[in-house]
């Protein structure tokens, strides 16, 4: 019923009689479990209609998971912005401040990071990987090399961009690359860099602090040298 709703909510609003049909389960079975939703705030119930935001989107995504359901089956049904906004709302929801899909040019090359996270000194560096199927460890040593290439890039430049990511008030920065996987990936961690599935994703910002020094950061300055 769960990936039914995420299937069929998709573009607004879908009727209950839609859902029954589309999951085939009894009608009464699935009022009584919308409202359950609802009361634990996965959902809206509007009359005979339900609705869900984006955020609740994923952690019905999350639930199904949870409670057994194919990861590819489930992460079909989300779009790549909202798996963004678990990431963004997450680092929120722990204080920090968010920037979302930072562009900028370095070295003559245009760079993008997905998600960045900053509470001081900190600037969580986040590549959010919506494939749902568990990659062999040669593709997933690839994704993690570009994430650290672009934390890089940015600790080079993060003089012009203090504003945009709030952090005028700051001297030095210790920025994390991160990976978040929808799916449980073959690798925990290449050289150091988290592959962090988004069911641990609070867990690992929660712990982040006191782990830090066992994963690679990168220092950098908020201002240029003045002697370079």
């Amino acid at each position: 019923m769960l990936i039914s709703v995420l299937k069929l909510a998709v573009e607004g609003p879908v009727s209950y009689e839609l859902i029954n049909k589309d999951a085939n389960v009894p009608s009464a079975t699935v009022q009584k479990l919308l409202r359950r939703l609802q009361d634990e705030g996965l959902l809206y119930v509007q009359g005979w209609f339900v609705d869900v935001d984006s955020a609740q989107r994923l952690r019905l995504a999350i639930r199904a998971i949870q409670l057994g359901a194919d990861m590819e089956r489930v992460s079909r049904h989300l779009r790549w912005n909202e798996f963004e906004n678990f990431a963004a709302i997450s680092l929120e929801q722990d204080s920090y401040a968010v920037t979302r899909n930072l562009r900028f040019k370095h070295g003559g090359r245009r760079w993008e990071i997905d998600v960045i996270g900053s509470k001081r000194p900190l600037m969580v560096c986040i590549d959010c990987k919506h494939w749902s199927r568990g990659l062999s460890q040669a593709p997933l040593r690839k994704i993690v090399d570009e994430q650290v290439e672009r934390t890089s890039a940015l600790a080079r430049t993060l003089p012009l961009l203090v504003e945009k990511l709030k952090v005028t008030c700051w001297n030095e920065v210790k920025l994390v690359p991160v990976v978040l996987t929808m799916a449980t990936a073959s690798l925990k961690f290449h050289e150091n860099v988290p592959i962090v599935p988004v069911l641990q994703f609070q867990n690992f910002l929660t712990q982040l602090p006191a782990h830090v020094d066992s994963l690679l950061s990168i220092q950098a300055l908020t201002k240029f040298n003045a002697a370079t």
